[in-house]
């Protein structure tokens, strides 16, 4: 029996459709970040692995998270002659320390002044490391051959660390951007026009409505944010452009030159910034509903009965923290009628209360999501807010470091969170913060707003973030959606040429009109002077 031909022409289109819309068995070469930016690129990879992608992930011999063996990729590992400084938790637990020191004791300028010298020293020298990989990369020639001969369709990479960029223009292949933060600070700041009027720079810990003495504040760190990224960071990628590209070519404008940035913000979270056609936003692409806890943890929680419970992680650098702070933390948990679960995996604090249960690792996502969850006590890692956001949870902040400060003020602004200065913590100032969020309804519905714009999609952003990547792969690249405004020089780019061109002529043309005046004056003058004799 033959098919009506309406049927069969729907049959091709269909088809076709479904064909056009993925890549079959593409190859996906990832440059990584370690630490907790692998936890946000492995989901992503998971997502490509089951939709039949191959993918490859390089990795240094010393990985601190990233495994040479995973069942959803296969990898790549470089020896380094020496670890990365992001690769050592004492690092981060050293810069902890003084951080907390210089943030105590307010008044020592020369502290100040000695913490961000080693904390510059500490940014060369981890892009230095950074880019030793791509030496032994480029210098390794049978990988690099047989990298070209394995025909990867793109490179999906972080570019916090921006060395797969440099083997991406090696290879010729489209790049994606799974990125936050990348050398100069916040991503848009290297492709989208960001006036420091009212876009915070990284590192200013104010909001998009500043006043005189806030902006002039931005300015300086826009300032100071170029030099850095200038003479501190580029140098040591640009010896290695120069080294293999020669001097034609800029690393700035290859690391400017992605196809498509996938950031994970969400302007729920974020400031209304302006932004660029090759930007796809992925904010809270790792959220999603919780799960059953284990029967332990189940019990616990309902325990808490009418009051609830409290969650407080302040991620794997907790036992950086002094025990005398945690103490006091732990004093004021005892004063609530709610439970609390408490990721700790430092020394026992003190004053620790009966309804407080430590444990070195959690489900926090699940958590979370639990029916009796009152509050979340977290530093503002971007991973633990959306996830709050996500789940509707309002926060306690204590951001420790970093961006820490910026995330948690967004959500402060939002009336989401109440965010406490840890170097000035006691029980009654921690306590005064938890009562707060827990009593005062607003901060739960405040969350819960951002809770269901968040939600309010078309797509889940990880399902964004696996159209985009597929979409580089099928069209090879997406140059279409990319402005060439990044290979401007600067005084085009400001329009500093035109404006000097038309204030040229502009003179001249003054210069013309008061030559003119002047001869007809002179003119008249002499013609006055004889009738006058």
């Amino acid at each position: 029996m033959q098919s009506p031909p309406g049927v069969l022409l729907l049959l091709v289109l269909g088809v076709s459709f479904l064909t056009s819309q993925g890549v079959q068995g593409g190859k996906v070469l990832v440059f990584p970040v370690d630490g907790s930016h692998w936890v946000n690129m492995n989901l992503l990879i998971q997502q490509l692995h089951g939709r039949g992608h191959e993918v490859t992930v390089v990795r240094s011999s010393t990985s601190w998270y990233i495994k040479e063996e995973a069942p959803h990729y296969r990898s790549i590992t470089v020896a380094l002659p020496e670890s990365s400084m992001l690769e050592d938790e004492e690092f981060f637990l050293t810069f902890l320390e003084k951080i907390l020191r210089i943030r105590k004791d307010r008044a020592s300028l020369m502290g100040f002044v000695n913490f961000y010298w080693e904390l510059l020293i500490s940014l060369s020298e981890i892009h230095r490391q950074s880019s030793m990989l791509v030496a032994e990369m480029f210098e390794n020639k049978p990988l690099m051959q047989s990298l070209r001969d394995a025909r990867f369709d793109v490179v999906l990479l972080d570019a916090g660390l921006p060395n797969g960029v440099l083997v991406a223009h090696e290879l010729n292949l489209p790049t994606v951007y799974n990125v936050r933060w990348i050398t100069s600070g916040e991503s848009h700041f290297v492709i989208a026009p960001s006036p420091t009027s009212y876009v915070p720079i990284p590192g200013h810990n104010a909001s998009d409505k500043m006043t005189f003495g806030q902006r002039v504040k931005n300015l300086l760190y826009y300032a100071f944010n170029t030099w850095i990224d200038k003479w501190i960071v580029c140098p040591h990628y640009d010896r290695l452009v120069e080294r293999y590209f020669g001097p034609d070519v800029s690393f700035y404008r290859l690391l400017q030159g992605a196809d498509m940035w996938l950031i994970r913000s969400d302007f729920v979270f974020e400031f209304p910034r302006p932004t660029m056609p090759n930007v796809a936003y992925i904010g809270g692409f790792q959220c999603k509903p919780s799960q059953p806890l284990s029967a332990e943890l189940e019990d616990f929680v309902q325990s808490s009965g009418e009051h609830g419970f409290i969650l407080m992680s302040l991620g794997t650098l907790v036992k950086g923290l002094p025990k005398e702070i945690t103490s006091e933390i732990a004093a004021a948990f005892a004063q609530i009628p709610q439970k609390v679960i408490w990721r700790h995996a430092g020394e026992r604090p003190d004053n620790l209360g009966n309804n407080t249960l430590l444990v070195k690792w959690m489900p926090q996502n699940d958590l979370l999501g639990h029916p009796k969850i009152k509050a979340f006590v977290a530093h503002g890692g971007t991973n633990g807010i959306y996830e709050s956001i996500y789940h509707g949870v309002p926060i306690v902040g204590v951001p420790l470091m970093f961006d820490q400060f910026e995330n948690l003020l967004r959500m402060e602004m939002r009336g989401a969170a109440k965010v406490v200065d840890v170097t000035q913590t006691t029980r009654h100032s921690f306590l005064e913060a938890l009562r707060a969020v827990l009593h005062d309804p607003s901060y739960r519905k405040n969350m819960r707003r951002l809770s269901a714009l968040h939600r309010d999609k078309p797509t889940h952003p990880l399902d964004t973030a696996v159209y985009w990547t597929e979409f580089v792969m099928r069209h090879k690249g997406a140059a279409h959606l990319r402005t060439e405004s990044y290979k401007m020089p600067w005084y085009a780019y400001y329009s500093v040429d035109v404006v000097s061109f038309l204030l040229a002529l502009l003179l001249v043309l003054m210069a013309l009109v008061v030559g003119s005046i002047r001869f007809l004056c002179l003119r008249m003058c002499r013609r006055k002077k004889p009738k006058q004799e």
